[in-house]
């Protein structure tokens, strides 16, 4: 089992940045596919992006790629999101997620999540 907690969150302006992080205790964090998903007005679970268990390999919804960037350090337990270029439609609770693969291009089964840090962009 393992225990997620996001932290990061917070109110920013459309084109600012901000950078999520995802702690994880419990059971060896690098035996574990990570992801990030996001529930918005209108929007529920969305998936935003995955990273492998090495981080090797990593993948993003269309809307976020170029912006947003998906990374893990083993070593400490977790995962980031550097969020740039924020629009208003980034709004939503961030949620971490985990699993314990198959590693897919679009994440979509979740073992353990968090409860979230919620992300608010101003226009």
């Amino acid at each position: 089992q393992v225990h997620l907690v996001e932290s990061g969150g917070g109110l920013v302006q459309a084109g600012g940045s901000l950078r999520l992080s995802c702690s994880a205790s419990g059971r060896t964090f690098s035996d574990f596919i990570m992801g990030w998903f996001r529930q918005g007005p209108g929007i529920d679970d969305e998936f935003v992006a995955t990273i492998s268990e090495t981080g090797s390999n990593t993948d993003y919804t269309d809307s976020v790629k170029g912006r947003f960037t998906i990374s893990r350090d083993n070593d400490k337990s977790t995962m980031y999101l550097q969020m740039n270029s924020l629009l208003p439609e980034d709004t939503a609770l961030y949620y971490c997620a985990a699993n314990l693969g198959p590693y897919k291009t679009t994440m979509r089964l979740i073992n353990y999540r968090g409860q979230g840090t919620l992300v608010t962009v101003s226009s």
